[in-house]
């Protein structure tokens, strides 16, 4: 069985997870899911940016109205919970958790306790972060020792 940990910011469309389940044909996959709610990622300032980059001007003016701590949380269980049954759904072995704090070491230190044989990272568009490979992608690539897949979301969930 193929071992893929899965990085995501917000629950997984139906066209994600189609897209994931699918990347190795018929081999069968066991993700591994670590989502970070929204609320504990880059500020406000780097998020509308990157909706001013993508047209979006009235999500770039709600960026305040991001969830944090608490409620955060609260909404990243729910992400998390909605993926993992859309995962299994589709046919594929799924387990999760949330990361609080210091993504790249739960990462890392996930990767190597069940011992992955990648990392898919699919989240929005994150320019001003690709930019100077400060995204997830960029960083893990230098800190997992495996195969890193970044992959934008289809659509927003």
């Amino acid at each position: 069985m193929f071992t893929s940990v899965l990085m995501i910011e917000k629950a997984l469309t139906s066209a994600d997870v189609e897209f994931v389940t699918t990347l190795h044909g018929e081999e069968p996959v066991f993700f591994h899911v670590l989502l970070q709610p929204r609320g504990k990622q880059a500020d406000r300032l780097l998020r509308a940016i990157d909706d001013i980059a993508l047209g979006e001007l009235d999500e770039a003016v709600r960026e305040g109205e991001t969830p944090e701590g608490e409620a955060a949380r609260s909404e990243g269980e729910q992400a998390l919970d909605v993926s993992l049954r859309a995962l299994r759904a589709a046919g594929a072995e799924a387990e999760g958790r949330l990361v609080e704090d210091h993504p790249m070491d739960a990462l890392k230190a996930l990767v190597t306790e069940v011992d992955a044989d990648e990392v898919i990272v699919l989240t929005d568009p994150h320019y001003v972060e690709e930019f100077f490979h400060r995204d997830w992608a960029s960083r893990a690539r230098h800190k997992v020792g495996v195969p890193v897949l970044k992959l934008f979301s289809h659509s927003k969930a």
